[in-house]
């Protein structure tokens, strides 16, 4: 037991901090996404330049200079399309900057992982968790040079690291990526070249309370009319005072719109996004806002009527129903959903699973109890070798998406979710509850048996049923029972039948008139002792 980690608290996931909410933009004529290409592309460039600033800046970035960036571009622009460009680009340094240093740890785990194995014998197995040698001299020198290869990547970015150097492509480095495989992609340098500049583009506004509809640079009315704050540059194409640019498409909002109708009836900040989709030929924009911090709901409150545990997998989620004891209740349930095709098929077979979970959740007013699960460290081919169906099967599990889903969703249906440590509970909980769970109806996997583990370690319970006692001790030999009962269980000492063996050959199973009558025998504690039994003392003679 002396190499089992610490496992952390449960604790209850707060709410999500904030909203976003897309619908499409129909009825735009040409002059409409004519202007809206312009003005993209202008604060594109605009955009474009400013991050090149603040890279170059690095770590030693100051307000000052944040200042001095939105100066030069008020002149081009507007003094609030400046403050969403330089919003936007330090964003993006930011993270960045986030990505580096997690790559950094990915080298510097990789780098002990095979310094370590390097140092043990060919062939020497690994022992509690820790790594052995290689399995032969080929991948030994194999790995060796690997890790030479990991060494450099490793000083690069940690010079990068400590002089704030990132390194950010403005449209994605995969779609970059893309430009030399237009085959493999099934694209035309023609369609390549549109997609990357709408991905280039920027038309995103913050929002403002106290301004009309929340929004003095893009403004969407209760009735759907969307005008543009164009920039300086170009404001002989308005078509609307104060050099605005009324279209003629509208725009309506079906998920949450009361909650964005009531925002914009007080004038409370939103901010919007105008984004081009160049597969579907379509323009959709996005409105989001923030969220007050709402209390969470105390720990002991979530378990008090019981919870579900849900264990995450690659296809499907399993979930089982536990009393405010840990027992398991009912029968396991299993949510299935498939990680293929687009990525937005992918992400409405994940909406569609939680949903479906998140019903039946609050249909029996139960709280949930996730995995807090992260895979960045654990799918690195360093961690584990040549299991690279494991790897692959681990990296495809959306477990970020479908956590901030859950969140979420959750929230909206009222349902509380509980984070637990997910130490050892496929383990565990195979080991402990598959085998009691099954009968002749039912054959739990061991994924139900992990949900219930979920479960019992969000309600704070032990995963381990009870301890048994050793197989062979004085009273009973293996037949003795494993004391399932709580204390105050009425009959849980009485009689209970014997089990023929070596020991009761003489007898077979419950024979004998006084064999389970525990009064009849002469053992401390029983009525059958009617006075306690006393050592006389030695006589003098002796």
């Amino acid at each position: 037991m002396g190499g089992l980690r610490e496992v952390a608290a449960p604790f209850v996931v707060p709410g999500p901090s904030g909203v976003a909410i897309r619908s499409g933009l129909k009825g735009l004529t040409v002059q409409d996404e004519t202007v809206l290409r312009q003005v993209g592309a202008l604060l594109g460039s605009l955009a474009s330049c400013d991050l090149k600033a603040r890279c170059a800046a690095g770590s030693a970035h100051d307000g000052e200079q944040w200042a001095r960036r939105k100066r030069a571009l008020t002149g081009q622009s507007s003094s609030r399309w400046a403050g969403s460009i330089t919003r936007s680009a330090h964003d993006q340094w930011a993270l960045a900057r986030r990505g580096q240093l997690a790559h950094l740890h990915s080298l510097q785990a990789g780098v002990e992982t095979i310094t370590h194995r390097l140092a043990q014998p060919v062939g020497a197995k690994g022992n509690k968790g820790v790594p052995g040698g290689y399995r032969s001299r080929r991948e030994w020198f194999a790995k060796s040079r690997r890790l030479h290869v990991l060494q450099d990547r490793l000083e690069q970015v940690r010079a990068d690291w400590e002089a704030g150097r990132v390194r950010v492509v403005r449209g994605g480095k995969k779609l970059l990526h893309t430009r030399h495989h237009l085959e493999a992609a099934g694209l035309t340098e023609a369609q390549w070249r549109l997609r990357w500049e709408a991905e280039r583009w920027f038309l995103q506004a913050d929002g403002e309370s106290g301004k009309r509809y929340g929004n003095e640079t893009i403004r969407i009315t209760p009735g759907g009319e969307v005008s543009i704050k164009l920039p300086a540059a170009l404001a002989g194409l308005a078509n609307a005072p104060h050099s605005r640019y009324v279209l003629a498409g509208r725009v309506h909002f079906h998920h949450r719109a009361e909650q964005w109708a009531d925002r914009i009836a007080v004038n409370r900040a939103v901010a919007y996004r105008i984004h081009y989709d160049t597969g579907r030929n379509r323009w959709y924009v996005t409105a989001c806002w923030q969220n007050p911090p709402v209390r969470t709901v105390p720990l002991e409150t979530a378990r008090a009527g019981g919870l579900a545990g849900v264990d995450m997998n690659a296809d499907h989620l399993a979930a089982w129903r536990l009393d405010e004891h840990g027992n398991p209740v009912g029968e396991p349930h299993r949510f299935d959903y498939r990680l293929t095709g687009s990525a937005q098929h992918r992400d409405a077979q994940v909406r569609h699973a939680l949903t479906r979970l998140l019903h039946w959740t609050a249909r029996h007013g139960l709280a949930l109890a996730i995995e807090d699960l992260d895979f960045t460290a654990d799918k690195t081919r360093e961690k584990h070798g040549r299991r690279k169906r494991f790897r692959k099967l681990i990296s495809g599990m959306p477990t970020a998406r479908l956590r901030a889903r859950l969140v979420s969703m959750a929230a909206e249906l009222g349902v509380t979710v509980v984070a637990v440590d997910p130490a050892y509970t496929s383990r565990w909980g195979a080991q402990h509850w598959q085998k009691p769970l099954t009968t002749k109806a039912r054959k739990p996997t061991r994924h139900d048996a992990a949900a219930v583990a979920i479960g019992r370690r969000a309600l704070g319970c032990p995963i381990r049923r009870r301890t048994a006692p050793p197989p062979h001790d004085r009273s009973d030999r293996v037949g003795h029972r494993t004391v399932q009962a709580a204390p105050g269980s009425p009959g849980r000492e009485g009689p209970r039948p014997r089990i023929p063996g070596p020991r009761t050959r003489s007898a077979g199973a419950g024979r004998g008139a006084k064999a389970g009558d525990q009064c009849a025998h002469n053992r401390s504690g029983h009525t059958a002792e009617h006075e306690p039994w006393h050592q006389d003392s030695l006589p003098l003679s002796l």
